[in-house]
């Protein structure tokens, strides 16, 4: 069983990266938390959480297909981040319950880098389980298993 603790992040593909820039930073007050223009991700902190703007031109943005409207998806995935994360327990519920997992990768979220397993749901909705930052886990916890 997982216990989730609260949604890390989402990821919005965007068609025009200023004025949703402006609208984030300038109209909700978030702040630009990091930005990695190489691959096209801005993260942009709402609070303890992240919201990702992927432009669809950008090199993360062309792998998601068209750009969002009537025929295309807006949202790339959401995160739950969980804990306590064990990566071998996680996986072996996932595949009790039928559901294939990707594997365990180092991502950047809310809280920092560590690790987390994209799975699908039924709709095709793609969902990133996270655990805690890496730091927090070499304070006093079990690194996950990466099997």
């Amino acid at each position: 069983m997982l216990t989730i603790k609260h949604i890390d992040h989402l990821v919005l593909r965007v068609s025009d990266l200023p004025p949703m820039l402006d609208f984030y930073l300038g109209v909700l007050g978030c702040s630009l938390e990091k930005a990695q223009e190489e691959i096209g991700l801005y993260q942009v902190r709402a609070g303890t959480c992240l919201i990702d703007l992927v432009p669809v031109d950008g090199k993360l943005g062309r792998a998601g297909g068209v750009a969002p409207g009537r025929e295309g998806r807006n949202l790339d995935h959401f995160c739950l981040r969980v804990e306590p994360f064990d990566a071998q327990d996680i996986r072996r519920h996932l595949e009790e319950k039928g559901i294939a997992a990707g594997q365990v990768e180092s991502r950047y979220g809310a809280e920092g880098e560590g690790p987390s397993i994209y799975v699908t749901d039924p709709e095709g909705n793609v969902v990133e389980l996270k655990g805690p930052p890496w730091q927090a886990q070499e304070a006093g916890r079990t690194l996950p298993s990466a099997s």
